[in-house]
């Protein structure tokens, strides 16, 4: 696979087939053509490598173990007569004197490999450290691999890389050179083909750009056939020769549930026996500050999906971050989930995710980016839902929802006369404004009581959606741009930052958000600095004069300049360097006042005094200043 890495790498030139507007091209342009974006040469050093790489079952898997001394692997292995299979992994810091781990194996159904025995290893290296490099090889039936390097960084700062939807196989049916993408079994799935080469350029540029990431998080659809043998869909997820030294840890998506081959493929650590579909259940790992836990929300039990949280808080109770991936995403805002199955889970998940304070939810399902703003349940009592199987099993409903209490079937599509189904559909839309969303300013937050919900767009390009007509209020930031993106989460002690890309045909590489960050500054029983403002007391409420306070805390480490540029601008980080007025009136009048806080603007209750505005303390909290 190296030829491959080497000519990839130089993928810098060429077009995307983009976009949904202008409305002719709607039904044709939401995906990433390889053919294009490749460059003529590139992209036939990959089609004939093709035909190898989708009948080679046996690629090597690489998921984070059970905390961050840990490292999991699994891969396939032809069985062979009269002969075991071998799970065993040499591993160590010396490349000509490695440590054999050994594990386990169980063999793979062969209606998912035409008819082919294999057998699936999984095997777990213990007592790695941290900014070491390593050296490995498997062995399939006792023959070695190549050595592979492999890399630790550091267990204090981690990096990760954030991916939604590779969703290998998802670009059936688009056009290529003249002729239908299709996902026919094997080489032939040249649906597969296709994403597959998206997939490999997005992870080399963003380890081009990311050299010290840690791992990746997968939100979910690894592969698109539902139900359906899909080796060759997995063998090209599995293909880029990143992955030999960077472990993902992934997420059932609805693509990935109904068969066991996801099991087959992933050596997930701490894997539970909750919210199981035959692909597998929830699952958790720690890492350096961070406890991630994994559920499978293909399945509706919340009750388990809670165990699941409550087992993984047990077992790294003092986690300074905790963070949670699903598939589907509760709080999106794509055109084709947000508003129906994805958000079925919202009522339930919402308080669990409150009670058990979860920092994150990383999301995938609707094939857009969003960001979402702090939020946390409105302390109401709501209904329960779940999605269900078609009346073949082979796929989910996706026409309706259920309400779990009542067993009524809610229709997300409703017909325009069908005023029962209508009724029903908009009683469970209201429903689901079960959410409360926190009052933040910036793009930086300090101890936040909500939670921030993330979406990833497609990593690979295979498929797009576009954005609901009417933006939630719930969103912060979205964006569908037609690229494939990723993210980049930073994480230490006190402080989880994600910063989100897009890659554009030509390769290069631009932020698509604003960089958000969650600070964690420790809680004390310790007075609080007092701030000399001058104040106004307004029904009830105090409002602190603005510039008295930027003044109080210049110098400081939540410190903020303001400036008059056609209204009022805040920006945090800068020391305030005007005057401070010198009156102090007995009384001003209520208004509602715009300004702009590090480029974004803010409305807020106001009192103005004498040409000076006051704010509530709710407003200077949002800073960092604690009042």
């Amino acid at each position: 696979m190296q030829t491959r890495k080497k000519v990839l790498a130089s993928v810098l030139s060429g077009a995307l087939v983009l976009g949904v507007c202008p409305a002719a091209l709607a039904a044709t342009a939401n995906y990433n053509d390889g053919s294009v974006t490749g460059g003529s040469a590139e992209w036939q050093a990959w089609v004939s490598e093709w035909e190898s790489v989708a009948t080679d079952y046996t690629q090597v898997s690489l998921t984070p173990g059970a905390d961050e001394t840990q490292l999991n692997f699994a891969w396939y292995s032809q069985t062979q007569d009269g002969q075991a299979a071998t799970p065993v992994v040499h591993f160590g810091t010396d490349r000509n004197n490695l440590t054999a781990f050994t594990g386990t194996t169980m063999p793979v159904d062969t209606s998912l490999t035409g008819g082919v025995a294999y057998d699936s290893n999984h095997v777990t290296v213990t007592g790695l450290q941290a900014n070491t490099t390593y050296y490995y090889t498997v062995e399939k039936n006792g023959v070695e691999t190549e050595v592979q390097e492999y890399r630790t960084g550091s267990f204090d700062s981690v990096k990760m890389l954030y991916v939604g939807d590779p969703q290998i196989g998802a670009s059936k049916g688009q056009p290529q050179n003249g002729e239908a993408l299709v996902a026919d079994a094997g080489a032939a799935n040249t649906a597969a083909r296709n994403d597959a080469f998206g997939w490999n350029r997005t992870l080399e540029i963003a380890t081009q750009q990311n050299p010290d990431v840690n791992f990746i998080i997968s939100a979910g659809d690894q592969v698109n056939k539902t139900g359906q043998a899909k080796e060759e869909e997995y063998a090209g997820y599995l293909s880029p020769d990143v992955l030999a030294s960077l472990p993902v840890a992934t997420t059932i998506g609805n693509h990935d549930s109904l068969n066991a081959d996801y099991t087959y493929h992933f050596n997930n650590p701490n894997a539970t026996s909750y919210g199981e579909t035959e692909a597998g259940g929830d699952y958790y790992y720690s890492y350096g500050d961070g406890l991630f836990i994994v559920l499978n929300t293909n399945n509706y039990n919340v009750a388990e999906h809670e165990q699941a949280i409550a087992e993984a808080v047990a077992s790294d109770p003092d986690a300074a971050w905790r963070v949670v991936t699903i598939h589907q995403d509760i709080y999106g805002t794509g055109l084709d989930h947000s508003d129906t199955d994805g958000m079925i889970l919202r009522t339930q998940l919402t308080p669990i995710f409150d009670e058990y304070d979860i920092d994150v939810v990383l999301q995938g399902h609707d094939h857009t980016y969003s960001r979402s703003k702090l939020l946390y349940g409105d302390g109401q009592s709501h209904g329960t839902y779940e999605f269900r199987l078609n009346a073949e099993g082979t796929d989910y409903d996706w026409d309706n929802a259920y309400n779990t209490q009542t067993d009524e079937q809610i229709p997300l599509y409703p017909a325009e006369d069908d005023a029962a189904g209508t009724a029903a559909h908009d009683a469970f839309l209201a429903d689901n404004g079960c959410y409360t969303i926190e009052d933040t300013t910036g793009s930086t937050v300090v101890n936040p009581q909500g939670t921030l919900y993330m979406t990833a767009n497609s990593a690979s390009g295979s498929k797009f959606y576009e954005l609901i007509a009417t933006q939630q209020d719930y969103i912060a930031q979205r964006s569908q741009n037609w690229l494939p993106s990723y993210s980049v989460i930073e994480m230490d002690s006190d402080s989880f930052a994600i910063t989100t890309y897009q890659i554009t045909a030509g390769g290069a590489v631009e932020m698509i958000d604003d960089t958000f960050t969650i600070q964690k500054a420790a809680q004390t029983d310790e007075p609080q600095q007092t701030v000399d403002a001058a104040t106004l007391t307004v029904d009830g409420e105090t409002y602190y004069r603005l510039r008295d306070v930027a003044a109080a805390v210049s110098g400081t480490d939540s410190q903020f300049n303001v400036a008059w540029n056609g209204g009022v601008v805040v920006t945090t980080g800068a020391a305030y360097t005007d005057a401070v007025p010198s009156a102090a009136p007995a009384s001003g009048t209520s208004v509602s006042l715009t300004l702009t806080v590090d480029g974004e603007s803010v409305t807020e209750d106001a009192v103005l005094a004498n040409g000076n505005y006051y704010l509530p303390a709710s407003f200077y909290t949002g800073l960092g200043v604690e009042l």
